[in-house]
């Protein structure tokens, strides 16, 4: 049965293709709550696909010098440089002293302690919190810790800025417009459900490009031909995980049967819910959404418009049915016109 939101054919995309030995569906997972920003990632998949450099640009844009997607860059990672509100860290000058100053003796019976750290806090009498902080001595911050933001001091307690880091990469879309709108066939559904351009059949029309409803595909300056992430197809076939995923440090970057990693994802969510990071959310695994659902979905803990993806994504092929038979009808109706006009004037 057609899904509303496609050109044509079911949620299954490999059999619809025509595959009669399909695999299980294979994809990414990109969990942003584990990335680091160290862009292994795009080394890997550059060094692996042989993709042409591009370049060391100074964008402006925190540590991003890819700045998208494009035919040279099949993963992107984006760093969005985020101020948070001050509720998220202990409110400056809270539990200070504003009294009239105590003994160190007062302060560490405040503070429920007995060491002598041999200077005069001042704290007031009856204020265990502050005296507690002060009368036990100095405190050594040492290095920066190695944990995430947020792990060792609880939510409350982190600073007023954060990276929101992503590495983003062709979604592989159930329903794919690009594969509708495809003159030569160089766009093919693989057995693994993956999306694949063979750039020897590619032609360069560009209709690919502007069908994305994400803007991922991208022609190639010089080349004239269309260039995206393939999931690592070669290796796929062999039994291997794509690259990126291969090299991520982190396993930001999860690649396994579609369904398996969905519910990973929905376990991720619920353990960030619980640990106080309510607005982490899913982008892309809904196979009710605008296209079907994708095959390399996100974890991302904003809105998916701060990291640059279109909220609600729709294929854009999903009216082109409509659109023809309105064409048809009022070609019909011209014809019908003009018909009537004619018999209406030799009469």
């Amino acid at each position: 049965m057609p899904d509303a939101n496609s050109l044509y054919g079911p949620l299954d995309p490999a059999p619809d293709a025509g595959w009669t030995d399909a695999r299980p569906r294979m994809g990414f997972f990109t969990d942003t709550s584990v990335c680091i920003g160290c862009k292994a990632c795009e080394v890997a998949c550059k060094e692996w696909n042989d993709v042409p450099g591009s370049g060391l640009d100074l964008l402006g844009m925190s540590y991003d010098n890819t700045g998208a997607l494009t035919a040279n860059s099949w993963r992107h990672v984006a760093f969005v440089e985020q101020p948070r509100p001050a509720g998220h860290r202990t409110p400056p000058f809270a539990g200070n002293p504003t009294a009239a100053p105590a003994s160190a003796t007062s302060a560490a019976v405040a503070a429920g302690t007995t060491t002598d750290t041999g200077t005069e806090p001042g704290v007031p009498a009856g204020d265990p919190a502050a005296a507690a902080r002060m009368a036990a001595g100095p405190e050594f911050l040492g290095m920066p810790g190695a944990q995430p933001p947020g792990r060792a001091t609880g939510v409350a307690e982190r600073t007023d800025f954060r990276w929101l880091m992503m590495s983003d990469v062709c979604k592989h879309c159930t329903h794919a417009a690009c594969l509708d709108v495809c003159p030569t066939g160089s766009l093919f559904r693989t057995e693994f459900g993956t999306v694949v351009v063979q750039e020897d059949i590619c032609n360069g029309c560009g209709y690919c490009i502007s069908a994305c409803p994400y803007g991922v595909i991208d022609q190639r300056k010089g080349d004239g031909r269309a260039w995206k992430c393939t999931l690592c197809y070669d290796r796929l076939g062999a039994g291997n995980t794509p690259a990126c995923a291969q090299a991520c440090p982190t396993e930001s970057i999860v690649y396994g049967p579609l369904d398996e990693l969905r519910e990973r994802a929905a376990q991720r969510v619920a353990t960030l819910h619980e640990r106080g990071v309510p607005e982490a959310q899913l982008y892309g695994h809904d196979p009710t959404d605008g296209v079907g659902g994708d095959g390399a979905f996100f974890l991302l803990l904003d809105a998916p418009e701060v990291y640059g993806l279109p909220p609600d994504p729709v294929v854009t092929t999903r009216d082109l049915p409509r659109m023809w038979k309105r064409a048809g009808l009022a070609a019909l109706t011209m014809a019908a016109a003009a018909v009537v006009a004619f018999v209406g004037g030799s009469s």
